[in-house]
């Protein structure tokens, strides 16, 4: 897993989003313009929460979130999403 040199703030989370799937289950190569945008990926970095409300993921663990949930953002040539903490549906 990579690390990140940054420090996402409050209820904010970085996730590095899982590869999208190259072949459907049958064997048919999927191209890159039909490649449907990942909803799970690895927290790399978690803010401290909000004052009230304790954060729920911590770095490593694999989530799921809604198909247009975060924003993306590059550091250091990787792409990552940011997002609220409420934007993750499930720990996997």
């Amino acid at each position: 897993m990579s690390k990140v040199n940054i420090t996402p703030l409050h209820d904010r989370v970085i996730v590095l989003p899982a590869a999208a799937e190259e072949k459907t289950a049958s064997g048919i190569i999927i191209p890159d313009t039909a490649k449907e945008k990942p909803q799970r990926g690895t927290v790399v970095a978690a803010g401290p929460g909000k004052k009230d409300e304790p954060m729920t993921v911590k770095a490593g663990d694999t989530v799921l979130y809604g198909k247009y949930a975060g924003t993306e953002i590059s550091i250091e040539g990787n792409d990552y999403l940011i997002m609220r903490e409420s934007d993750i549906l499930a720990i996997v």
